[in-house]
């Protein structure tokens, strides 16, 4: 059969990091090994009851078995609203500052294709999440990447920007709560953030995937719910998380105007819009009853200290995140993140993530899903205790 040939745009696209250890971890369950799988993001509670009765309901409706408007629907861009404000306190216009999504990570990969030409900069943080590459090689544009380091909490420090990367940035990605570190943002950090992006005319993109997920009785914060916020960007939210619906792929944008804007005329010409069922149900999860996002989030915390206590207990020091469903271990001394991977899957068949595969800073850590239930969690710190590194370095 002939062979035609990808395009330049496709080869030059990043390289999936994780697809060799997934294969990997494959080849092993095929053998008949059980593998703790703590690698991946995929959540693993179902979908809230109401949700899916929601779904049931309006998929036999027959006028959701035409197009939907192109740009969604407006009780679902007022159920975004009303949810803002419900949550946030934050007021936003359902007419002019909300962009449906096939997902938060397609709105995170458009976003550098509606604001960045060839050659314009972006500023990204490291490690990040591996998909805000995609966009930016989409977009043809060039990144600065912004470390995160543990002793500044994972929060890039501004002051180690150079001035003329400054300068040239148009765009800048954040991403709290954080994935991979599971850190958080704080009023301060936002309110620079806020100032540095009005000073060098940059636009914010807050990636807030991991909103609902927040720790020892700290709700984390929303990017919007600072002054000025909305002047300079946006926010980009999935119900993947929230209501366990990372299969439904539904999301939004909300801020500033201009940049919901270019989302919705760039999705005019991808899409035609998401099926108006997952629509209605995406407006029930928003405006329903919220106790099943209290439960999960209860769920992570108990998880997280199943974890982070028993990995404690046999000298590893490692830090409890204060957010997300992640947990970023710094790996043994005299280790590279892979070849402590490496060691976990082969001798106690757990998969984690190499830090390096979100980027050069990630290099030292390993993340850690906490997607399983407490029973394996705790089997996998059992795993772990019988390791012969683990014993001759603690």
């Amino acid at each position: 059969m002939k062979q035609f040939p990808p395009s330049e745009l496709l080869n030059s696209l990043p390289k999936q990091f994780f697809a060799s250890l997934v294969k990997k971890v494959g080849e092993y369950i095929s053998q008949g090994y059980d593998v703790i799988n703590l690698g991946q993001g995929n959540p693993d509670q179902p979908t809230p009851a109401h949700i899916v009765a929601k779904l049931q309901e309006a998929a036999v409706n027959p006028i959701n078995h035409k197009y939907s408007p192109f740009q969604g629907h407006s009780y679902l861009k007022k159920a975004v609203a009303d949810y803002y404000l419900r949550e946030y306190g934050v007021t936003i216009d359902p007419t002019k500052e909300v962009a449906i999504l096939f997902g938060g990570k397609a709105g995170l990969v458009e976003i550098p294709q509606c604001l960045l030409n060839p050659g314009d900069t972006i500023l990204v943080p490291d490690p990040g999440y591996p998909d805000y590459l995609s966009g930016v090689a989409l977009a043809k544009a060039e990144m600065v990447m912004m470390p995160l380091k543990e002793d500044k909490n994972f929060l890039p420090d501004y002051t180690e920007l150079n001035e003329k990367d400054l300068e040239k940035a148009k765009v800048m990605f954040l991403n709290y709560p954080n994935n991979p570190t599971g850190a958080v943002a704080t009023c301060e950090f936002f309110e620079e953030t806020i100032k540095l992006a009005s000073d060098h005319d940059i636009c914010i993109v807050h990636d807030f995937a991991y909103g609902a997920i927040g720790f020892d009785g700290q709700k984390p914060l929303s990017f919007l719910q600072l002054e000025g916020a909305k002047e300079v960007g946006i926010e980009i939210y999935t119900l993947s998380k929230t209501y366990n619906m990372a299969g439904w792929r539904v999301g939004f944008a909300v801020g500033n105007e201009s940049v919901i804007s270019a989302i919705e005329l760039m999705q005019d010409h991808l899409y035609v819009s998401l099926f108006g069922a997952v629509q209605e149900a995406a407006a029930e999860a928003l405006t329903g009853p919220q106790d099943c996002v209290k439960e999960l989030n209860e769920l992570y915390e108990r998880r997280r200290n199943v974890l982070i206590d028993g990995l404690r207990s046999l000298g590893w020091n490692v830090n409890a995140p204060n957010g997300s469903f992640f947990a970023w271990l710094k790996v043994p001394k005299g280790y590279s993140s892979s070849e402590f991977a490496n060691i976990l899957l082969d001798q106690a068949h757990i998969m984690v993530a190499p830090g390096i595969g979100f980027g050069e800073f990630g290099e030292g850590y390993v993340r850690v899903g906490l997607l399983s239930s407490e029973e394996r969690l705790a089997k996998a710190v059992e795993r772990i205790s019988r390791l012969e590194i683990f014993k001759k370095i603690y």
